[in-house]
């Protein structure tokens, strides 16, 4: 019997909208929204001016090292390190601006750190076949070791003759009163869309997330592109750490701690998958925006900040519990 053009068009929008229902980042953006119409109900502070670009503005940190961490969880990979990494970036930049040079010669010199200390990472895992686990968490602890010992283990604050243009790249809000933060979280998120979609690079970082021994036997540079996005991985937590510190105004040896943990639990709540294969950018945002509306919420209905972790932990045990329930129906 011949399908008629009609029938294949209801057929294609079906299934898209089968694919969307089916989509964990798409109940993820659901919760978020019914979170925001209830807390701007509950409470008088929430859908404010000032708390919003408070909340757009404090999601980027996390959500721009999220779309780096979703690159590696794709192939399968995992970067502890991220948190230490933007501490050890920041503090580059604060010290070398601090000592008188230029912002353009503390980003280079930050975004170098990170590059090497990626690339590192990556090298050691591709090449020597060392466990991503132990290479990023043994990474967590000399980064930051080497922040301490780049500061003294003091906090930095002047940042010589550009200080005032470092405040106003991470804190300042140049169009349309949007927070500059949020302006490079956006660009950042549509470049790692469009490269995870439409690249080889992309499909490369797919194929080997779904299945490595098959994507070397086709071709793939598989080492090659495990480095490259433990280097991305790194950058996009040097790019958080300027960002941030241009924000802060200030760097202490502090800065970016248990940060890796919320990287994770963004991506995967996103719906990364940590057997590789599955992310998006668009989850990362996402899941970076369900975060911090709970940890904005807690304080505007007066629940102890210490339960912030609890209710992390259960968004993380649902978006598994999920992925499995959708596993499950496929099988």
């Amino acid at each position: 019997m011949a399908i008629t053009l009609e029938q294949t068009i209801a057929h294609k929008q079906n299934s898209r909208l089968t694919q969307i229902l089916n989509s964990q980042t798409f109940w993820v953006l659901v919760a978020i929204i019914a979170a925001c119409i209830f807390l701007s109900f509950a409470t008088n502070a929430f859908a404010t001016k000032a708390n919003l670009f408070n909340i757009t503005r404090n999601v980027t940190f996390v959500a721009i090292i999220a779309l780096g961490m979703t690159l590696v969880i794709i192939t399968g990979g995992i970067d502890l390190s991220v948190g230490s990494v933007l501490c050890l970036c920041s503090m580059v930049l604060a010290v070398v601006m601090h000592a008188g040079y230029g912002i353009e010669v503390g980003i280079l010199a930050s975004l170098g750190t990170a590059v090497i200390v990626g690339a590192f990472n990556g090298l050691l895992i591709a090449y020597l076949g060392f466990p991503p686990f132990v290479v990023t968490l043994g990474m967590l602890s000399i980064a930051r070791s080497l922040a301490m010992v780049a500061s003294n283990n003091t906090v930095v604050f002047e940042f010589g003759p550009d200080h005032d243009l470092l405040l106003s790249v991470g804190g300042g809000a140049w169009f349309f009163g949007i927070a500059n933060p949020v302006l490079y979280m956006v660009v950042l998120a549509l470049i790692t869309g469009f490269v995870l979609r439409w690249t080889r690079f992309g499909r490369y970082v797919f194929a080997i997330g779904g299945n490595e021994h098959a994507a070397t036997l086709t071709g793939v540079p598989v080492k090659q592109i495990k480095v490259a996005v433990y280097i991305i991985s790194a950058l996009s937590a040097g790019v958080a750490g300027i960002i941030q510190t241009g924000w802060l105004g200030a760097v202490t040896t502090n800065i970016g701690a248990g940060m890796e943990l919320q990287v994770i639990a963004a991506a995967v709540i996103g719906g990364a998958n940590l057997a590789g294969g599955i992310g998006t950018a668009f989850g990362a945002l996402v899941g970076s925006a369900l975060i911090e509306v709970i940890r904005n919420s807690l304080g505007l209905l007066g629940i102890n900040a210490f339960w912030q972790g609890t209710f992390i932990g259960g968004a993380i045990i649902l978006a598994v519990l999920f992925d499995r329930i959708r596993t499950f129906r496929r099988e």
